[in-house]
């Protein structure tokens, strides 16, 4: 019903019939709070809630007062939110409420999380960002933007009026970006190319990945345009410890790695799987879905990408919603095999979440890493619009103690 909706209404119609009026009020309603704020937004296909939570620590230990708001915890006048936001910033409303919290808080500062939805949306709208953050824009989302240069004119909207673009110089929209932002731009990248580097800023993270290290990058461009100790930064994000369902690590006494993570894009995925990678033993065994009602064009891509970084694959829901579980599962699959995946061999099916998890690590032995991706953080599953309660760290837990005293 909803998906027939939508096509006959176009998302523009709604966003400015809708969605516009509700932000305009909600500004009215609190007094434009973000004026009295200075504003760092973060978006990008993949890292945004990474990075928007290593400013934020940057700037609370350079001794700043500052709120933030991600998708999976929000941090106003120094009192923890629960947010329930799923994987999208807040609408209008709650944006705009928790912006005056910050302002009554006295806070100088607020890391605003921003989706490519909440963008065209207008949910930020009257927020005047001083600082915009572009991590990267890969493959995502076209169920609703439909095209890729839509997709990434939406992430665009966030630079349009800022003081300060902070932009991927190792990603293929750079030039794109730089083009069309007035701010002045602040380049992050592995290689020399960009102003903040890992020749001329080198980190030793604790957390794994080329891409983590592209966040940090990012936060200390934000960093230094703030004017903060060198000091400050490094150190902030050479302890930064990770967050919930990003690599985070199920302990066990199997002799196995079993890591949980949020990646649900092409993108992250090969990315999770090659960091994955490089610190495994033995084999790397991935599980994963993709989400029902969404991109479909990524399901056969995220199959191959698997197909060719994991040693076994096993595949499994991931949100179906309204769609064919085993529908969604055999376009993934598509892929997988298309790269050389074969099923009973080296790639498997079981919708069943938790007894696919259970499958890969029973798959494993001492040395392996299984990788669960897609759900990191959340605590639900959709099955024909009912959110279920979910938690791929509980599950893992259950699966890895079950018979043990651990």
């Amino acid at each position: 019903m909803v998906s027939k909706i939508r096509k006959l209404i176009p998302y523009p119609v709604i966003n400015l019939g809708k969605h516009l009026p509700e932000a305009v009020l909600a500004n009215i309603k609190y007094n434009f709070p973000g004026r009295k704020l200075r504003v760092i937004g973060v978006t990008g296909t993949d890292g945004k809630t990474t990075t928007v939570n290593m400013i934020y620590k940057m700037l609370q230990n350079a001794g700043k007062k500052v709120s933030m708001i991600s998708t999976i915890n929000a941090v106003i006048g120094g009192k923890n939110y629960d947010t329930g936001f799923h994987v999208t910033n807040p609408g209008p409303s709650d944006t705009q409420k928790y912006l005056k919290m910050a302002q009554n808080h006295g806070d100088e500062f607020v890391v605003l999380e921003v989706t490519s939805h909440g963008l065209v949306q207008f949910r930020v709208w009257g927020v005047p960002f001083e600082i915009g953050v572009i991590t990267n824009i890969t493959h995502e989302h076209l169920d609703y933007h439909l095209t890729f240069e839509n997709y990434l004119q939406a992430k665009a909207k966030l630079i349009m009026g800022v003081k300060y673009a902070v932009l991927n110089a190792d990603d293929p929209s750079f030039e794109m970006l730089a083009k069309i932002t007035l701010g002045e731009i602040e380049s992050f990248g592995l290689n020399g190319k960009a102003k903040v580097n890992c020749k001329n800023f080198p980190l030793k993270l604790k957390i794994p990945g080329e891409f983590n290290l592209l966040n940090a990058l990012a936060a200390a461009s934000v960093g230094k345009i703030l004017g903060l100790e060198e000091k400050v930064i490094r150190k902030s994000l050479e302890s930064f410890t990770g967050l919930v369902g990003r690599m985070e690590e199920i302990p066990n006494k199997r002799g196995i790695k079993v890591v949980v993570d949020f990646a649900h894009t092409p993108h992250a995925l090969e990315q999770a799987l090659r960091a994955l990678r490089t610190h495994t033993k033995g084999k790397l065994i991935a599980v994963f879905g993709c989400a029902g009602e969404r991109d479909r064009e990524k399901r056969p891509m995220m199959g191959r990408i698997s197909a060719k970084f994991a040693g076994i694959t096993v595949l499994t829901d991931e949100d179906p919603r309204f769609e064919d579980r085993d529908k969604i599962i055999e376009e993934i699959m598509e892929g997988a095999v298309k790269a050389g995946a074969r099923l009973g061999k080296n790639l498997f099916t079981e919708v069943d979440r938790e007894k696919a998890i259970e499958l890969a690590i029973s798959l494993a032995a001492k040395g392996d890493t299984v990788g669960i991706f897609g759900k990191g953080h959340e605590k639900s599953m959709n099955y024909r619009g009912v959110e279920k309660p979910w938690s791929d760290q509980r599950a893992a837990l259950k699966i890895l103690n079950h018979g043990s005293k651990v």
